[in-house]
């Protein structure tokens, strides 16, 4: 049997499909290079709360404005460049008069990079150039998993219920995401008035963790990540009747729907301890990139059962033989 992944290019993509493809793997590659860096460059910043003597805290305050400007000078093209398609789609959706799923993303990358380069230029308060270069790197992968699922599931399009499921799914979906967006813009907002009443120090971290958090990421790749292992489980047993991809459908629901509601709760649970100023927003990057994962390991359940009907079939046989 040869093993099927999402990750293999599928032969019917278009040259703007591989285009796309490849440029979305170039950005992802760049921005986590910048992040493992800057997270470097950030590191004396953390230990600033550690010295204790005037000596010390001074020469060590000469590296943070060295490191900040370091930081700056990597962060530069994770914005411009990898970050690029997210904010294009974001003044795309604000134009057209809809909030997409582009906007809280493009507010928390913008709402955290401007802040951090004035701190930089004036030498004074918090930067969090590493919360904008993991943030874009989590998101890019989330988005590159995502982007690989649909594009293996046309390869298989031939395989017509699963696709109506498909079809039929996705609005579901998408109508889910908007209203998740819009409320979360909402709270960010509202939790953002009450911490400048209360303590405005703590407004850009508490607002970006919160932006953060209404990234759909995990939601849009419930249903095509789904789907995607409901192919690759075809290809790797084909169904003999069909009873069987009518069951295949209807477990692929269930999956989809664990994906979808499970995604939901967990922002929930995340949402108000972002808004309490406990998630910082580095750690609200790294939640949204376990979701995304979570959602990709539970749907590749479907491939993984019927990949092992397919290993026992082969080896009992020769068990008997032997």
């Amino acid at each position: 049997m040869r093993a099927y992944s999402i990750f293999s290019l599928p032969k019917p993509l278009t040259d703007e499909q591989r285009s796309r493809r490849r440029h979305t793997l170039a950005r992802l590659g760049l921005s986590w290079l910048a992040a493992m860096q800057v997270m470097m460059f950030a590191f004396p910043g953390y230990m600033r709360s550690f010295s204790t003597r005037a000596e010390d805290i001074e020469s060590l305050s000469q590296v943070i404005v060295l490191m900040n400007w370091a930081g700056l000078c990597l962060t530069m093209p994770v914005v411009l460049y990898c970050a690029w398609p997210i904010l294009k789609g974001a003044v795309k959706s604000l134009s057209e008069g809809r909030v997409g799923m582009d906007v809280p993303v493009a507010l928390g990358i913008v709402g955290a990079f401007l802040p951090s380069v004035y701190n930089t230029w004036t030498q004074q308060g918090e930067v969090y150039y590493d919360s904008v270069t993991m943030f874009v790197a989590f998101l890019l992968t989330a988005r590159y998993l995502e982007l690989c699922a649909r594009q293996s599931v046309t390869q298989s399009a031939s395989h017509d219920l699963i696709e109506r499921f498909r079809q039929s799914v996705t609005g579901h979906a998408n109508t889910l995401a908007f209203w998740f967006v819009s409320i979360q813009l909402v709270l960010a907002a509202a939790f953002g008035l009450v911490w400048y009443w209360m303590d405005p120090s703590h407004v850009v971290p508490v607002v970006v963790a919160m932006l953060v958090m209404s990234c759909p990421c995990a939601m849009s790749m419930s249903v095509p990540s789904a789907v995607a292992s409901a192919h690759a489980g075809l290809l790797a047993r084909p169904a003999k009747s069909e009873f069987e991809v009518v069951q295949l459908t209807q477990q692929t629901g269930r999956i989809a729907r664990q994906n979808l509601y499970g995604s939901i709760v967990w922002h929930l649970l995340m949402t108000p301890l972002a808004a309490l100023g406990i998630v910082a927003p580095w750690l609200a990057a790294v939640s949204m990139l376990v979701s995304s994962l979570a959602v990709a390991a539970n749907s590749w359940r479907i491939y993984r059962s019927r990949s092992r009907e397919v290993s026992a079939q082969w080896t009992a046989p020769a068990a008997r033989q032997g």
